[in-house]
């Protein structure tokens, strides 16, 4: 049978006939022979020539070889457009993705054995299964283009499944009915899309988040954040509640493998001094407190800086949203819970009062907003090291806000953190790049004015984008500490940015290979050093 329907039956009784002819041969079946694509042979799935008024800036697969994204330019507006492209259907296509979408439903719905580690095969087997059945006849792309849009409905994320799939992405937003969606890009920044919603689907959309995820949202309770699957985070708004726009989301994307330390120096967001001096502080057990504002990479940087946690050491996480991995086999992760029927929430105040029961060495805490900050505080006056991140875009706007409300930490109890790492997200020249602004030491309070002390002891300078190193207490205190001379200290510094120094000029992305490196450190530094130092060598003498 034709995938197209013929020009000449364009009258309604051409096209009454046309689906009786139909009929018939879906009662006759028919044989799906070949589903295999070969691009060679077949020729593309999609394709595209560009926008009017836009020049091409930029195409490449995101999900190979479905779906693409095209970014085109306009100058005069001097504005960019980012252009989903995927494959067409025809009519008669579209026709049978609709029947195919609610058959697979049912039988995947009341399949048992449906196992989604084996999603991909499965869906293609019932597809070309229930496409003999109707009768189709259709040619390798044709079945292709199906079961893409088959498979993005069931186990991707429908719609915005190509933005999913697109590492460039930061986040995608929905602002509501009927409006085209935005993504912040890494090399373009705030981009709008060729994708939108209507309401019902919109609304379908945002209960489907919640629900894949365990969350519960509805019209009397409109609001919520969650984790999804593939570990971004949603902020999810369902109908005219709060948003009068309409329906609403934001999605987070992480990468999947969390950053390293060395990542964060190949960025420049740390330099080597910076991540080594942090390093040892972490070893000794000195508590730290990233601030900054949305999209500073502060979660991002907090957990890379984990990765310096000795080795067997009990570590404890607790979180809203599941942001946080760790390579540390001595490891309990927590996070906060809605409450389900008649039980009540678990907070993260209730999962911080629990955890001082589990003796951890070290507890990190997504993010401090409200009274869990009193118990975080109290925990680090009874010697626990803890680590944790807070909205602030200084040092002094960090220290008021955990002074006043809702916070309401005293100030005695501040002077027991020890380290506050100021993130910014700020433009070098025309790139849009993140800093730590400042790494600031807590002194204790002024016995004079009654104020909280604080000294600097690395401050980035933005008109060179470099990084100063000043006096630090805490590397002295380190010192004391552990009997160190001067002299000592400076070389157990300048090991640990030469380990650093190898694992970013190796390229050494992989947090499990990274984290195996600084524990082998912990183990024998001597050695490690040694190794690393021969190799650093023989790549300046290449």
């Amino acid at each position: 049978m034709s995938s197209e329907l013929p020009d000449t039956l364009s009258g309604g009784y051409e096209r009454i006939r046309w689906r009786l002819e139909r009929a018939v041969e879906m009662l006759r079946g028919s044989t799906i022979a070949e589903t295999d694509y070969r691009p060679a042979e077949h020729g593309p799935l999609v394709s595209f020539s560009g926008l009017d008024g836009y020049e091409e800036v930029d195409r490449y697969w995101v999900n190979a070889p479905y779906a693409f994204v095209w970014i085109g330019h306009d100058a005069e507006a001097n504005e960019y457009r980012y252009h989903v492209v995927e494959p067409d259907l025809d009519d008669v296509e579209q026709e049978l993705l609709e029947n195919l979408f609610s058959d697979v439903r049912d039988t995947l719905v009341y399949d048992a054995q449906y196992d989604p580690q084996d999603a991909e095969s499965i869906l293609q087997e019932r597809t070309q299964r229930l496409l003999e059945e109707y009768g189709a006849e259709i040619d390798p792309n044709a079945f292709h283009r199906l079961f893409y849009y088959l498979y993005r409905a069931f186990e991707g994320f429908e719609k915005i499944d190509p933005l999913m799939h697109d590492d460039h992405i930061e986040d995608v937003s929905c602002d509501g009915y009927g409006i085209p969606l935005f993504v912040y890009h890494d090399d373009y920044t705030d981009i709008e899309t060729n994708l939108s919603y209507e309401q019902e689907e919109l609304d379908s959309f945002v209960v489907r988040l919640a629900q894949q995820s365990g969350r519960h949202i509805s019209i009397g309770d409109p609001v919520t954040e969650t984790t999804l699957p593939d570990g971004s985070r949603a902020e999810l708004a369902l109908g005219e509640e709060v948003t009068p726009r309409g329906s609403a989301f934001t999605i987070r994307q992480y990468s999947e493998e969390p950053f390293t330390p060395a990542t964060l120096v190949d960025l420049n967001t740390f330099d080597l001094d910076q991540m080594a001096y942090l390093w040892l502080a972490i070893e000794s057990n000195k508590s730290l407190l990233f601030a900054g504002g949305t999209a500073s990479g502060k979660t991002t940087s907090m957990n890379a800086v984990s990765m310096f946690v000795p080795p067997r050491s009990k570590v404890l996480t607790i979180e809203d949203t599941r942001e946080l991995t760790l390579y540390h086999d001595n490891w309990l992760s927590s996070i906060t819970r809605e409450s389900l029927g008649d039980s009540s929430d678990i907070t993260m105040y209730d999962l911080l009062r629990s955890a001082l029961r589990h003796r951890p060495e070290y507890i990190i805490v997504g993010e401090v907003r409200g009274n869990e900050a009193m118990t975080l505080f109290q925990a680090m006056n009874t010697g626990h090291t803890t680590y944790s991140t807070m909205h602030a875009d200084s040092v002094q706007t960090a220290i008021n806000r955990l002074e006043n409300e809702p916070i309401n930490v005293p100030r005695a109890m501040i002077q027991s953190l020890d380290i506050l790492c100021v993130q910014t997200l700020t433009y070098v020249g025309d790139e849009r790049v993140r800093r730590n602004r400042v790494i600031a030491e807590i002194e204790g309070i002024d016995q004079r004015t009654g104020d909280l002390d604080y000294s600097t002891a690395f401050e980035w300078r933005p008109t060179e984008d470099r990084f100063v190193e000043q006096d630090s207490a805490v590397l002295d205190e380190i010192r004391e500490d552990r009997g160190w001379s001067r002299s000592e200290l400076l070389r157990e510094l300048r090991n640990r940015k030469r380990v650093l120094k190898y694992l970013v000029d190796r390229d050494i992305t992989d947090y499990r290979q990274f984290t195996a490196l600084v524990n082998e450190y912990y183990a024998n530094p001597e050695q490690v050093v040694e190794r690393v130092t021969d190799r650093l060598d023989e790549d300046v003498e290449r």
